[in-house]
C-alpha cells in the first residue's frame, strides 16, 4: 500500500512505516478508550458508596469539632469565640484550595467516567501544583495579618489576641491542607471515597489526644489553651497530608501518579475556568459570614458570637451527612456526563437531593429536641450564652432540609462544571438575604432570635435558585471536553 501526500508526493518506505504505526495506535487507543469507557461504566459506586464513607470521615471530624468545643469550653465564652473567629478567618483563606478541590472533582470525575484514567492523574498533578502554590501565599497572609484579620468582628481585645494566634498557628499548616484537600477530591471524584476515610480516622485518632495535651498542658507540655487547639489540627492534618502524597507517589491510590504531561495549557485554563467561580462563592461565603458574625459581635456581645459556634458545632452532625451527599452528587454527575450519560447524572442529581434532605431533616429535629441539653453540656453555666444558642439551634436546625437542598443540587452543578450558578445563588442568599435582613433587624434593634432567623430568608432563596438551576439542565454542556483533549496526548 502507498500512502501520498495532499500534492500526490510518494512517501518514503520509512514514512509509510510511520504512518501506518500512527494509524495502528490511533485504532488501538479508540478500542481502549471503549474498553475503559465500559470498565469505568460497569465499576461506577452508587449513591451510598461514595456518600456512606464521606459522611463517616467528616462525622469524625464533627466529633473532633465536639470535642475542641468542650475542651475550649470550660474556658469560657471568650475562647470559644476566639475559636470560632480564628476558624471562620482561616476558613476564608482556603476559600482558594476549596476553588481548586472544585475544578479537581469536575475534571477528574468526567475524565474517569469518560475511561481516560490518565487524564484524572495529569488533573490531579496540575491540582497539586497550583494548590501547593497558593498555599505559601495563603500562609504569608495568615501569618503577617492574623492581629489585623481577627479584630473586625469587634471582639474584645483578649478573645481577639487568641483568635489572632489561631489564625497564625493554622496559617502554617496551609499545605498540609491542600494535599489533603486536593488528593481527597480527586480520589472521591474517581469513586474511591474509602481511601479518605481511613485517612480521616488516622488523623483524627492523632487530633483528639492532641487536643487535650496542647489544650490544658498535660505531660509536661505548656497550657496552650485556643492556640493548642490550632497546634492540635496542623500537626494530624500533616500526618494525614503526607501520607495521601506518599501512598500516590508509591502508586498505591487508584489515581495513579504521573510525572509529566500535566502542565498542558488547556488543562490549566480548564482548571482555573471551573475553580475560579468556585473560589469565589467561598470568598462570598465567607464575606457573608464575616458581616453576619460582625453584627453579632459589635451589637450583641460575646455571648451571641459564641452561641453561634456552638450551635454550629451542635448540629455540624447534619452538616456532614449533607456533605456526603455533596460528593455523590457531584462525582456521579461529572461522572455520566463524562460517559455522555445525561439521564443518568440528572437521576444521581434527585436521589442525592432527596436522600439528603430526609437524612438531614431528621437528624436536624432530634437537634432541636436536645438542643437545651446540649447547650448546657458544652457551655456549663453561662446562662445567657445557653439561651442565644438554644435560639439559634431551633432555626439552624429548623432549615436542615433547605440546607440539604443546598449541599446535595449545589454539589451536583459543580460536579458538572457548573460553578458559576452556585456563586450566584450564594450573593442572593448569603449577602442579599442573610445580611440584608440581619442588618435591618440590628438596626429595628430586634432581639438577636431575628438576627439568626435571617439564615431562614438565606436558605430558602438559594433553594428555590439551585433546584430550578437543576431542573433546567441547562448545567449539562458548561463543561465541554473534545476528545483530543482529553486523550492524554502531551
Amino acid at each position: 500500500m502507498n500512502l501520498y501526500l495532499s500534492d500526490g508526493t510518494l512517501l518514503s518506505y520509512k514514512h509509510q512505516l510511520n504512518a501506518v504505526d500512527r494509524q495502528e495506535r490511533k485504532k488501538n487507543y479508540v478500542v481502549q478508550t471503549s474498553e475503559n469507557q465500559e470498565k469505568a461504566k460497569n465499576t461506577r459506586p452508587g449513591i451510598a458508596q461514595l456518600a456512606l464513607p464521606s459522611i463517616m470521615g467528616n462525622l469524625l471530624y464533627a466529633v473532633v469539632g465536639m470535642v475542641q468545643t468542650k475542651f475550649v469550653g470550660e474556658m469560657g465564652a471568650q475562647a470559644l469565640a476566639a475559636v470560632g473567629a480564628g476558624q471562620r478567618v482561616f476558613f476564608a483563606l482556603q476559600a482558594v484550595m476549596m476553588a481548586v478541590a472544585a475544578g479537581t472533582t469536575a475534571l477528574v470525575a468526567r475524565a474517569w467516567g469518560a475511561g481516560d484514567f490518565r487524564e484524572a492523574s495529569r488533573v490531579t498533578m496540575a491540582s497539586l501544583m497550583v494548590g501547593t502554590a497558593f498555599s505559601f501565599v495563603l500562609t504569608l497572609i495568615g501569618v503577617l495579618f492574623a492581629d489585623n484579620i481577627a479584630g473586625v468582628f469587634g471582639l474584645d481585645a483578649e478573645t481577639v489576641a487568641m483568635a489572632a494566634a489561631n489564625i497564625r498557628i493554622l496559617s502554617l499548616f496551609s499545605i498540609a491542607f491542600a494535599l489533603n484537600f486536593i488528593i481527597s477530591a480527586s480520589l472521591r471524584a474517581a469513586g474511591d471515597a474509602w481511601t479518605p476515610l481511613y485517612i480521616g480516622v488516622v488523623v483524627n485518632l492523632i487530633n483528639i489526644p492532641l487536643l487535650y495535651v496542647f489544650v490544658f498542658g498535660r505531660y509536661g507540655f505548656p497550657q496552650l489553651g485556643v492556640a493548642g487547639a490550632a497546634l492540635a489540627a496542623g500537626i494530624a492534618f500533616s500526618v494525614g497530608g503526607l501520607l495521601l502524597l506518599a501512598l500516590w507517589v508509591k502508586q498505591k491510590l487508584r489515581v495513579v501518579h504521573l510525572k509529566g504531561g500535566w502542565a498542558r495549557k488547556d488543562r490549566m485554563i480548564r482548571l482555573l475556568d471551573i475553580g475560579y467561580p468556585a473560589g469565589l462563592e467561598q470568598a462570598v461565603f465567607q464575606a457573608g459570614f464575616f458581616i453576619f458574625l460582625m453584627l453579632l459581635g459589635r451589637y450583641y456581645g460575646t455571648e451571641a458570637f459564641a452561641a453561634y459556634n456552638i450551635g454550629v458545632n451542635m448540629l455540624s452532625v447534619c452538616m456532614v451527612v449533607g456533605f456526603g451527599f455533596s460528593i455523590a452528587g457531584s462525582t456521579l454527575v461529572g461522572q455520566h456526563l463524562g460517559a455522555n450519560d445525561y439521564a443518568g447524572a440528572v437521576r444521581s442529581g434527585w436521589r442525592s437531593a432527596a436522600m439528603a434532605v430526609l437524612s438531614m431533616g431528621v437528624l436536624g429535629a432530634l437537634v432541636i429536641f436536645y438542643a437545651r441539653d446540649l447547650a448546657v453540656y458544652f457551655i456549663g453555666s453561662d446562662a445567657l450564652t445557653i439561651e442565644y444558642t438554644v435560639q439559634f439551634t431551633y432555626v439552624l436546625g429548623a432549615v436542615m432540609p433547605l440546607l440539604a437542598i443546598d449541599f446535595a443540587i449545589g454539589g451536583s452543578l459543580r460536579g458538572a462544571g457548573d460553578t458559576r450558578f452556585p456563586l450566584k445563588a450564594t450573593i442572593v442568599g448569603l449577602l442579599v438575604m442573610r445580611c440584608g435582613l440581619a442588618a435591618i433587624f440590628t438596626y429595628l434593634d430586634y432581639s438577636v432570635f431575628w438576627v439568626f432567623a435571617a439564615l431562614i430568608g438565606d436558605y430558602v432563596a438559594k433553594g428555590l435558585m439551585l433546584v430550578w438551576r437543576f431542573h433546567s439542565g441547562r448545567w449539562r454542556s458548561v463543561v465541554t471536553i473534545n476528545a483530543k483533549e482529553v486523550s492524554g496526548d502531551t
